[in-house]
């Protein structure tokens, strides 16, 4: 059984010594997310046990107002805002903060599409409906054995979605002098667009711009005209700009704008 048992476990800890996610482009930039660890998750978790136990409390509270009609009144409505209280926390709080609870925010965790796509309602509704079998039979018990075991540290519910738990990395802003020279920005005359762009765009769509500027050297001219260009229609798509502000603007052009308008 020692026999058996010692690959897995030199397998499991050289896994936790690889603690990165790295999602190449077509286009060819790379960008790299450091995991969230099972301890990291759990602390995470347990703030954010410690929120739905006081809005279970103030349910249970709710609940007895209905005592007065009827006994399984009070009973079926304390179940169903029981569930909705475990379950839709996470589903609001993370479509509504980009992937974080409470608790991730607090300890800077963020869930991300596995293959760094944006993160879809379906994903977020998938991996907190699966939180309840995971959290079986008790304290996460499924879930943490699956992410002790997983080559991403995913649960059951992050299996199913897709996703990854990763830490928030902290964007610094780059040299927008050089990316984007403060010459005349015809986007920065339409600011309520402008707010827009910055409050729609996530910080992995502005990392892979400003590397693209920044390497745009570096790229083969097809590949060049063709990463711009998806640059571009995804921006464009963000926040479309009045065509005479972008008129007589290239692809990367645009994405240089864009960048100044994001940064200003």
């Amino acid at each position: 059984m020692s026999a058996v048992r010692q690959p897995s476990l030199d397998r499991l800890l050289n896994r936790s010594l690889n603690r990165s996610l790295n999602i190449e482009t077509p286009e060819g930039v790379v960008f790299s997310y450091e995991l969230a660890t099972p301890v990291a998750r759990s602390l995470a978790w347990a703030v954010d046990a410690a929120a739905i136990s006081t809005a279970i409390y103030f349910i249970g509270k709710l609940a007895a107002g209905l005592r007065p009609l009827n006994h399984d009144w009070e009973d079926a409505a304390a179940a169903l805002l029981y569930f909705v209280a475990q379950v839709g926390y996470g589903i609001v709080l993370e479509w509504r903060w980009r992937g974080q609870t409470v608790g991730k925010r607090l300890f800077k965790l963020r869930v991300i599409d596995a293959q760094g796509l944006r993160l879809q309602l379906s994903q977020i509704v998938i991996r907190n409906l699966l939180r309840l079998i995971d959290s079986l039979p008790l304290l996460y018990l499924v879930g943490g054995t699956a992410s002790l075991f997983s080559a991403k540290y995913q649960r059951l519910g992050d299996l199913a979605a897709n996703t990854v738990v990763a830490r928030e990395g902290s964007w610094v802003a780059p040299d927008v002098e050089q990316l984007a020279p403060a010459k005349y920005n015809s986007l920065l005359a339409h600011p309520h667009l402008a707010a827009r762009l910055r409050s729609k765009v996530g910080p992995e769509a502005v990392g892979i711009a400003v590397r693209a500027v920044s390497q745009r050297d570096g790229y083969e001219p097809r590949a060049r005209v063709e990463l711009f260009r998806d640059l571009a229609a995804y921006f464009r798509e963000l926040a479309p700009f009045p065509d005479a502000a972008v008129e007589g603007l290239t692809d990367e052009q645009y994405v240089r704008s864009v960048l100044r308008a994001i940064y200003n």
